[in-house]
Formats: C-alpha cells, structure tokens, sequence
C-alpha cells in the first residue's frame, strides 16, 4: 500500500466515523422523542381510563336513582294520604333530576356525556402520542441500521455502505420531523 492509500483511507475512515458519529446523535435524538412521545400516549391513556372509571360510577349512580323513583312512582298509586302522596311526587321530581343531572352536567363537565367527550378526547392524544412514538422507533431502527452498515465499511472498505448509511440517516431524519410535525400523515400507524 503506498503512503497515498494510507492518507485517503484514513481520510475516508474520518468520514465514515463522523457519519457514525451523526448518525448516533440523530438516533439520541429519535429514542428522546420516542420516550417523551410514550410517556405522553401512557399519562393520556392513563387519564382516559380514569374518565371511563367516572363514567361508569354516575352511570351506576343515575340508574340507582331512575331505579328509585320508579319503584316509588308504582307505588303512588295506592297511596290515599294527600300529604304522603305529595311529598313522595315531590321525592320523585327531586330523584328524576339528579339522574338528569347525573346524564349531563355541563357547568362542571362531570356529567356522562360530558365525560365520554372528555375521555374520547383523551382516547384521540393517546392515539396521536402512540403515532408519534411508534415513528420514532422506525426511524431509530432505520438509525442503528445505517451505524452497523458505517462500521460494516470501515472493517470491509466497502464506500457503497457509507452511502447507503447516508440515505438511510436522510430518510430517518424525514421520519424524525414526520414524528414531530405529522404523525398521523402515514397512516398506518
């Protein structure tokens, strides 16, 4: 091997080695955004679940109270006493809101409909959030391969994976800002 062969491998070993090098920060990069995106999808599913939680207790709570008033509402019928029959209309009327009350409460947002909004809601940044970090891990694999196929070339003096690495860091980046700016854009996801 003459001294010019030494200097151009040793100069193109630089190359391929700040390549690896580029690569690996794009890849700290992509596993950051990747685990920030996870634990945004998990505290969002987390957050959901809680809401189908409240739901189901004022569902349960709203049928004990339908359920109340229209056992007391058969029973009114029979009853001769004025006064009785009267306050139990009245504990009918005051049962028959609550359940109303129980099925949608707009001024605090706890009422069902309200929370099944909330908690679809929550469902749709879960899913968003998963979008994202399952883009990531694409592009860190993609990343990991194009560091193996560098330091493929340098044991092989093989340019072509070099390149090939290069392309394959160029098209991570791309999944990279998809991950960021448009998750939901590949749809398959």
């Amino acid at each position: 091997m003459s001294g010019h062969d030494a200097v151009e491998t040793e100069t193109s070993h630089k190359g391929v080695a700040l390549l690896i090098a580029l690569l690996a920060l794009c890849l700290a990069f992509s596993e950051m955004g990747g685990n920030n995106a996870e634990r945004e999808s998990q505290a969002h599913n987390l957050e959901a679940s809680n809401l189908w939680a409240f739901f189901q207790a004022k569902t349960i709570r709203r049928t004990s109270v339908q359920l109340a008033a229209e056992q007391v509402e058969a029973q009114v019928p029979g009853v001769t006493d004025p006064a009785l029959r009267e306050s139990l209309e009245k504990r009918i009327a005051a049962w028959k809101k609550t359940a109303d009350r129980y099925d949608t409460e707009p001024e605090t947002g706890e009422g069902r409909k309200e929370l099944a909004a909330r908690a679809k809601a929550a469902e749709d940044k879960r899913d968003y959030q998963k979008s994202k970090n399952e883009i990531f891990e694409l592009s860190s694999a993609i990343l990991q391969i194009a560091i193996v196929l560098c330091s493929a070339m340098i044991i092989t003096g093989i340019a072509a994976l070099a390149w090939i690495a290069g392309g394959l860091g160029v098209v991570a980046i791309g999944l990279m800002l998809m991950g960021l700016l448009a998750p939901t854009m590949l749809g398959f996801f």
